[in-house]
């Protein structure tokens, strides 16, 4: 059983002592690996007797369609959008991962409230503010964070999609160029991350090595994690 606690004043109605299930975040920079390692994680939880449920940024039945509409525009300032990506995961809590926690599931959240606070502060938005915003977010019984150098996520970026827009920064830093910005916006990140690993408690994971080896250490530290909670038996 996990104790519910916020980081504020919590999310109104919920009202809960304990859930069932565990809340695990996993955070890192762009190009590092958080999708692939999030999969294996589920096919070796479900295949060990845990149910799993995901989430991450931007899976708001309510909000998601919206904030990519006003990312295609650039319309909208910091602060408009640090207020719909809170919207995001206000619902995604009320709609996914507390129902999911009631359950007993484990909630494998892909980011949390810890990149939209990074995003913000990097972009000038005032820290306190955010933090107060984000004060429904429910406390997670882990972060991970896979961290590694701008020099290794850059051709990770390039071997795969390329270069975003807006994980690159080019929304306010100014450049031209979509390397030099990437470079300068995710090494702010990193600083920004660092900080907050030492605010709120990140379990840091070297994402430097192979895909196998990272799952490795998330796996170590995932299973101690769960071990209270009780696997279905599984099948075969």
């Amino acid at each position: 059983m996990t104790r519910v606690r916020f980081y504020g004043r919590g999310l109104p109605g919920v009202t809960d002592q304990q859930f069932a299930g565990k809340l695990i975040a996993i955070e890192g920079p762009d190009g590092v690996g958080r999708s692939t390692q999030i999969a294996l994680l589920r096919e070796w939880l479900e295949a060990s007797g845990y149910a799993v449920s995901l989430s991450g940024l931007r899976r708001s039945e309510l909000a998601s369609v919206g904030i990519d509409a006003a990312k295609q525009g650039h319309t909208l300032g910091h602060t408009t959008m640090a207020l719909y990506y809170a919207v995001d995961l206000a619902d995604r809590l009320e709609r996914v991962i507390i129902p999911a926690l009631r359950a007993g599931f484990v909630v494998l959240t892909d980011r949390y409230l810890y990149s939209l606070i990074a995003r913000n502060e990097v972009r000038g938005v005032d820290g306190a503010w955010i933090r107060s915003l984000m004060g429904f977010a429910l406390v997670p019984d882990a972060i991970f964070f896979l961290r590694a150098k701008v020099e290794d996520l850059i051709p990770r970026v390039l071997g795969t999609r390329g270069f975003d827009y807006w994980e690159s920064g080019m929304d306010f830093l100014g450049h031209s160029d979509y390397y030099q910005s990437f470079a300068e916006y995710q090494a702010r990140m990193l600083a920004a991350f660092a900080r907050l690993g030492q605010e709120y408690g990140f379990r840091d994971v070297d994402a430097s090595g192979s895909i196998e080896s990272v799952f490795q250490q998330l796996r170590d530290g995932i299973r101690e994690v769960v071990q209270e909670l009780k696997p279905r038996p599984t099948q075969g």
